[in-house]
């Protein structure tokens, strides 16, 4: 049998990284939490948490950990069905997957209308998102992948419309004469990291056919913030695919202008949940499709 007490003092650690905020977390020592962490690690037979900044679960324990928030899922389900179970025990807290976009845009809104849950975001791009829910390390994820992974339930949830956009200044120094490849190649891109293919994809789009190894290639700027690609587009420092639903009101106020208002990306977004625990989730999946269909714009047949 698994004792439960000593799986709080691992999920605490790993969700917190931590040992001295999971001993906040439950109140008791951190002396006491590193004793729970070795005593569960001398059990199981294997290493659990590796010590660092921050700590990180191994891969038994990230399984364990997992295992830790279905059971809690199913106890605050039983505390919703049979009142004499009502405690004073804190919300059970969901790891989701999520892209920064849609954390900056509809996602919160969604969050906001459900009741009794805490969240645990994990921040990554809409094609790699889905990676964490593969190796079992959050419990949903929103993806541009619309195959259902295995053990998961997939639900369309409309597309994330994205337009190529910079201050008319920057259009003005950059693109005076229109729009083209060799204007393209010398001005400066915004990229958020190395996984973000929004503007290499944009650019293929809008240029039409390139022969292999031609593509352009813009000088770039590297700013890992939903808000700082506004920020910087505002502010002429260079030119990036910015959500529509972030950047409207600039767009109609004329602070930022459509490199190509009539060429807009869309990129397809799905709601991913493991299926195990799908009928716990049921709320927030509801209030997760309902924002989006809101929100977001209709995927393409």
């Amino acid at each position: 049998m698994l004792d439960y007490a000593l799986l709080s003092a691992l999920a605490a650690v790993v969700r917190t990284g931590s040992f001295e905020r999971a001993a906040q977390q439950l109140n008791v020592t951190p002396s006491a939490v590193s004793q729970r962490i070795k005593l569960l690690e001398e059990r199981i037979g294997t290493v659990l948490v590796i010590r660092g900044q921050p700590c990180l679960a191994t891969e038994a324990g990230q399984r364990l950990c997992q295992h830790v928030e279905q059971v809690a899922l199913l106890e605050s389900a039983l505390r919703q069905n049979l009142p004499g179970l009502e405690s004073e025990t804190r919300p059970v807290t969901l790891r989701l997957a999520v892209n920064a976009d849609s954390l900056a845009t509809w996602f919160i809104p969604a969050m906001a209308r459900t009741e009794g849950l805490l969240f645990d975001l994990v921040l990554d791009d809409q094609d790699y998102s889905a990676d964490w829910l593969r190796r079992g390390e959050v419990v949903a994820a929103v993806t541009s992948h619309g195959r259902p992974i295995q053990g998961c339930n997939c639900y369309p949830l409309g597309a994330l419309r994205y337009v190529a956009t910079a201050s008319p200044g920057f259009v003005q120094h950059w693109f005076a004469e229109g729009f083209s490849r060799q204007a393209a190649a010398r001005a400066p891109c915004l990229v958020f990291n190395p996984k973000d293919q929004l503007q290499a994809i944009w650019l293929r789009q809008a240029l039409g056919s390139q022969p292999l190894g031609s593509e352009v290639q813009p000088p770039l700027h590297w700013l890992p913030s939903s808000q700082a690609f506004v920020d910087g587009a505002l502010a002429g420092l260079g030119w990036g695919m910015n959500p529509e639903l972030l950047v409207q009101d600039h767009l109609q106020a004329g602070r930022l202008v459509a490199l190509k208002p009539s060429q807009p990306l869309e990129v397809p977004l799905y709601w991913q949940q493991s299926r195990i625990v799908g009928p716990l989730l049921a709320d927030l999946t509801r209030a997760v499709l309902a924002t989006a269909r809101a929100m977001l714009s209709p995927m393409s047949s």
